[in-house]
């Protein structure tokens, strides 16, 4: 049994302040492993009541930690790590035994305030990272055109973006390639912002977005009268307003091959006529294609033209997708976050690993839109993995069951946020009120009350 006056110094005001006011959890066991005393940031991090838990056995709690374990060894552990089952996380801390008259009479545990920590040490890894880019990139002279736009540390991507500087000097045409979402257009602005022409337009084409019917008159424009519903005046197409800038030709290859023939003589001649017009335009526009496709297979299939690929392709600029350029993901996270939030928020180790971790088939767009999706959803200034959509966190999850976040672990909270998260997964993958309320398994009254109570709202995302 511990002596009495130990008992009656834990029960002591003064004892209990000071143990209160500390930053880290604190236990304290007797021989038995029956708990004698806790502090609150201990009861906080366990989300315990301390009604009930004052004689009880360690068991409930976990068995095994450190301060059992000294209480049978009579061996202190000084900075060890140890998993805490009911806080379902990793702590450090130490643990050494209580003795009196020279027999262990119980055992002490100190653990670190872990949430803490990690905000620290999420902030100091974003410094290095930050340090490490700013610091690559002193002392190259284009840095401050071209850095805004395109955040990498990756060698290739500052080898591209060099390339891309360089080359917007000249009125060369330039080809720039990668998957979806990789970030062609913001290499396209890159290559314009850092030309003559900067001060000229910048004119975006999606070529695989415009009917077949209707491209050779967005392109080209059209004279008055040149078919049913035409203006009276006419229409200038895309060449004519990108005058004295760039044109961006955007998924060139889903381009057909009859309109190809005409873009290719617009490129050689530099000028155009409008459809049904029969005045010539001269062209003074630098033009930067794009597309996510093969090209190469393209031209072997007979869906491309090899006249107008060489044309095109005078320089040609890869991007690599970001999961061949991971050492990006956490300066592209918290420069998203600035953008969206506003401020530099902070996100958990196991958040950022989720995040380092996922493959992104849908690249940088696919992140932008999941770093908004968290920063909406956060209830503070830390992103942890309740805040990551859905369908990102299993995957990681199951790969270490019993590593998770050193965030928050209040169960209505975290049971809010999941059933906050489900319901915007639904939405967004359903596009539709009636499929997702279906497919969630609740009523249609029930649907509209948790839609008020989480603040979704349903007509900015376009939701039928």
């Amino acid at each position: 049994m511990m002596p009495d006056h130990y008992l009656k110094l834990f029960e002591n005001e003064l004892f209990q302040d000071i143990m209160d006011n500390m930053d880290d959890a604190v236990l304290i066991i007797d021989k038995e492993r029956n708990v004698v005393f806790v502090n609150s940031v201990y009861k906080r991090m366990f989300h315990l009541e301390e009604k009930g838990l004052i004689g009880k056995k360690l068991s409930p709690i976990d068995e095994n930690v450190n301060a059992a374990k000294v209480v049978k060894t009579g061996n202190p552990v000084l900075y060890g790590k140890e998993f805490l089952k009911a806080a379902n996380m990793d702590s450090i801390g130490e643990s050494f035994p209580l003795k009196y008259n020279g027999e262990i009479v119980g055992g002490v545990s100190v653990f670190n305030n872990v949430l803490k920590y990690s905000k620290l040490l999420s902030r100091l890894k974003r410094s290095e990272e930050m340090n490490e880019y700013l610091q690559e990139q002193l002392g190259n002279l284009a840095t401050k055109q071209y850095s805004k736009a395109f955040v990498t540390v990756n060698p290739h991507m500052k080898q591209i973006l060099g390339l891309a500087v360089k080359v917007a000097k000249s009125d060369a045409t330039v080809m720039i390639r990668g998957e979806s979402g990789t970030g062609k257009e913001v290499m396209a602005k890159v290559v314009h912002e850092n030309s003559a022409r900067r001060d000229g337009p910048f004119v975006k084409v999606n070529c695989a977005a415009i009917p077949e019917n209707l491209l050779e008159s967005e392109l080209f424009g059209y004279a008055g009268g040149a078919f049913t519903g035409a203006k009276k005046e006419g229409k200038a197409g895309k060449f004519e307003m990108a005058q004295g800038g760039t044109i961006f030709l955007d998924e060139i290859g889903d381009m057909d091959i009859n309109m190809q023939v005409k873009i290719l003589r617009v490129i050689q001649e530099r000028e155009l006529e409008r459809v049904g017009g029969n005045r010539v335009i001269p062209l003074d526009v630098r033009i930067v294609a794009a597309t996510n496709q093969n090209l190469e297979e393209l031209i072997q299939a007979g869906k491309f033209r090899q006249d107008l690929y060489y044309r095109l392709n005078v320089i040609e600029l890869d991007i690599l997708p970001l999961r061949e350029r991971r050492e990006d993901i956490s300066l592209l996270v918290h420069f998203l976050m600035q953008k969206m939030a506003g401020e530099d928020l902070d996100v958990t180790p196991e958040a950022m690993s989720i995040l380092y971790n996922y493959d992104w088939p849908g690249n940088v767009r696919e992140l932008q839109n999941v770093v908004e999706h968290a920063c909406i959803l956060r209830s503070g200034n830390l992103i942890t993995t309740h805040e990551l959509p859905v369908y990102m966190r299993p995957d990681v999850q199951g790969k270490n069951d019993k590593k998770e976040e050193t965030g928050n672990y209040d169960l209505k909270e975290m049971t809010e946020n999941l059933e906050r998260n489900l319901i915007y997964e639904a939405l967004r993958k359903f596009s539709n009120k009636s499929k997702a309320i279906k497919e969630l398994g609740i009523s249609r009254s029930s649907f509209y009350e948790k839609i008020k109570k989480y603040h979704i709202n349903i007509e900015e995302m376009d939701i039928e």
